[in-house]
């Protein structure tokens, strides 16, 4: 083996890791960044087969080839609406392969030759803490994330649930409970037992993580699933960096690290965005009985019903036209419809942009990937702060499924459980066509002043048919 050339292939690795996350930070340069840590993922593998040496690779190509056979078919099957699911079941796998590796790692280098002291006293103190570290990390990770997929899919445990909370009595002391036996299990293995004594106690550890990891998700609403897909994404990657530790493998570090890092800091931005503590997110069941209820009625009494005809008497004249897409444009598939709108309005000399809040959608960026599928230019993509001073110049804002993040309970009701979150302004503009199914709330379950504004004229019915409806009647006009 050469000795030269793994660390080099392990520094050129790590680096254009970093470079491919410094390219995910920019929508115009997100797909070269992915593929960028796609291509250092490869070469760390080959360094690691360069590294083995002489190994029977039958195996790890007949892996290769059916986890790559499976990923393709899911890439290509799965609907965009789908892709936060598919992103927590990558969080579980990540977490998954962790603790099953330092679980291995474990059996074969303490329990199978039954040394003699503690597995502390045969791997050393950092090897030993670093190996449970990533089986307790990784199996939260694991189960949090299938709870998460499942309740994304709107099912768990054989019944259809809404995406609220599911709030245990006495969940805190629970969690604690288990918690500590987990962490119980652990430091015994590693400090008490003899290594044949330990397999029981690892056993232990890791059950008692998978419990936490269910009962750390299923008391977190629909509304806050961005935040914990984060937090899981960050998870993994500190399971992947506890487990570089475990192998002594600097690359598994740093890229653990990356990820779990450039996680944390993505649920800190989801947090501020929603005004929300991280502890609040993952303690205060938001949206379930115990997250207060709103200030006021939730009864409408000043809605004003219009249809796609209406509305395209109002696009006519429109000169500055803004559109902000909800989850109710994902699950309608309207991305494609909303770019044809919006290209027959421009031909009509009107000014497009976007208004995109950090926490539509069920996963940070969500909205970006599913305008960027319709080819819909990225400089007409505005965040929160860009565009909220531009709705009081713009003659028409169109809001397709969005509801909590353009709820001006958020800055009007203080007893609202939205209150302080900022939003986008969208009742600044002259015009605010919503178009909504019905007057349903969204995942905070508060109603929507919004939709008795004066300027504001609700478009009910399934958001791509309403938006072809406009389109045709805007073309007759």
């Amino acid at each position: 083996m050469d000795t030269t050339l793994v660390p080099i292939l392990y520094l050129l690795s790590a680096v254009v890791f970093i470079f491919g996350i410094k390219g995910l930070t920019k929508v115009r340069t997100a797909r070269r960044g992915n593929l960028m840590a796609a291509g250092a993922m490869l070469l760390a593998i080959v360094a690691t087969l360069i590294e083995l040496g002489t190994i029977d690779y039958r195996w790890i190509l007949l892996g290769l080839l059916i986890g790559g056979t499976i990923g393709a078919f899911v890439a290509i099957k799965v609907e965009m609406t789908a892709m936060p699911e598919m992103v927590a079941l990558f969080n579980g796998c990540g977490g998954a392969a962790s603790a099953l590796v330092a679980i291995a790692y474990l059996w074969f280098q303490v329990v199978e030759p039954g040394a003699d002291g503690t597995a502390a006293g045969v791997l050393g103190a950092d090897s030993a803490v670093s190996s449970v570290l990533s089986i307790l990390i990784g199996a939260v990770t694991l189960t949090g994330s299938i709870v998460a997929y499942l309740k994304l899919r709107g099912w768990i445990f054989g019944r259809r649930i809404s995406g609220q909370p599911i709030l245990l009595p006495g969940r805190h002391l629970i969690n604690a409970v288990v918690a500590l036996a987990a962490i119980g299990c652990g430091i015994g293995a590693l400090f008490f037992v003899a290594p044949t004594s330990m397999a029981g106690l690892v056993i232990g550890a890791t059950v008692a993580s998978l419990i936490l990891g269910i009962l750390l998700v299923i008391p977190i609403g629909g509304a806050d699933m961005p935040v914990v897909i984060s937090l899981l994404n960050s998870y993994s990657g500190l399971a992947a960096s506890a487990t570089g530790f475990v192998l002594n493998n600097n690359l598994l570090i740093i890229s653990g690290a990356l990820v779990g890092a450039s996680g944390l800091i993505l649920t800190q931005i989801m947090c501020v965005a929603m005004n929300r503590t991280l502890g609040n997110v993952l303690f205060g069941g938001f949206g379930g009985e115990e997250s207060g209820g709103a200030a006021g009625s939730n009864e409408y009494t000043n809605v004003r019903s219009y249809g796609a005809d209406d509305a395209a008497m109002v696009l006519e004249s429109a000169e500055t036209v803004a559109i902000v897409p909800g989850y109710g444009l994902a699950v309608a598939q309207a991305q494609h419809i909303v770019r044809e709108l919006a290209d027959q309005l421009e031909k009509r000399g009107a000014q497009i942009t976007y208004g995109i809040h950090p926490v539509a959608g069920r996963m940070p960026g969500h909205m970006n990937v599913l305008l960027a599928e319709a080819d819909v230019p990225y400089e007409q993509l505005l965040e929160m702060d860009l565009i909220n001073p531009q709705f009081k110049e713009t003659d028409v804002v169109i809001v397709v499924g969005a509801n909590d993040v353009v709820n001006p309970a958020a800055e009007s009701a203080p007893g609202s459980p939205l209150y302080g979150m900022p939003i986008l302004k969208v009742f600044d503009a002259q015009t605010v066509m919503v178009i909504k199914r019905s007057l349903s709330p969204g995942f905070a379950g508060i109603k929507n002043e919004l939709f008795e504004y004066d300027n504001t004229m609700m478009l009910f019915g399934d958001g791509k048919k309403m938006l072809q409806d406009m389109l045709t009647a805007l073309k007759e006009a």
